[in-house]
């Protein structure tokens, strides 16, 4: 089966407002630029956003936030981001913040068809507030829903028209877990190529997963925190 659509324009042309997406990346690594930038030329608003973090200003899902398309951000990390503050600390933007592991876990747990997983972490914080809590074996764990997300947005290296999916390096993230995850999923990727030029043991996403995927383009790739040795 043929995945392949134009170009991003395409890929979110049925995004609404009001819906829940999830972006995959860390930081400023693995992100779906394309698909973020032809969602602010859209302005769609009132969205519930899944992402590891929020971008940084001018950037990423930093770019959506300056337009005022989100409505809540559900995320683990959210430092590097002016905007996101400002608009957290005024009221204007709902927050949930989440310990890494399991914004990872939830997402796994709506991929695989499990609606809830139970965890430790977060236990005897504001994270377990209103939560439902069992005890196994002796130790005490936090219910968490799987994510329910209308759409999944991520970013691989290498496709092929069937949807099967390779990630580079740290841009491996949670890609492939929020790939597995969304009703509909969207994967932009920088080279497309034909079926069967992929080798089966280098895929990380299987195309059952992947419902809309194209090749995008001018990826600025920008590193969030540069560290270099002193000479």
């Amino acid at each position: 089966m043929n995945k392949v659509v134009s170009n991003a324009d395409e890929a979110i042309r049925d995004i609404k407002s009001g819906m829940t997406l999830m972006l995959g990346g860390f930081g400023l690594c693995g992100l779906p630029e394309n698909c973020i930038a032809a969602l602010v030329k859209k302005g769609v608003k009132e969205l519930t956003c899944i992402s590891n973090n929020a971008g940084v200003d001018g950037f990423g899902i930093g770019l959506m936030l300056k337009q005022r398309q989100v409505k809540k951000m559900i995320s683990s990390y959210v430092g590097e981001n002016a905007e996101f503050e400002r608009q957290l600390l005024s009221g204007e933007l709902e927050v949930e913040l989440i310990p890494q592991g399991t914004l990872a876990t939830r997402c796994m747990a709506a991929g695989y068809g499990m609606p809830a997983i139970f965890t430790p972490a977060g236990i005897g914080t504001e994270v377990a507030q209103g939560k439902e809590i069992r005890n196994f074996h002796g130790k005490d764990y936090l219910m968490e829903l799987a994510f329910d997300a209308d759409f999944a947005i991520v970013k691989a290296w290498k496709g092929d028209t069937m949807g099967n999916l390779v990630y580079r390096h740290t841009a491996r993230n949670f890609n492939p877990v929020m790939a597995m995850a969304g009703k509909i999923t969207i994967a932009e990727v920088e080279e497309l190529v034909e079926p069967g030029e992929l080798d089966p043991d280098h895929i990380h996403t299987p195309g059952i997963y992947v419902h809309r995927i194209f090749q995008g383009s001018n990826y600025e790739k920008r590193i969030e925190q540069r560290t270099v040795r002193k000479k």
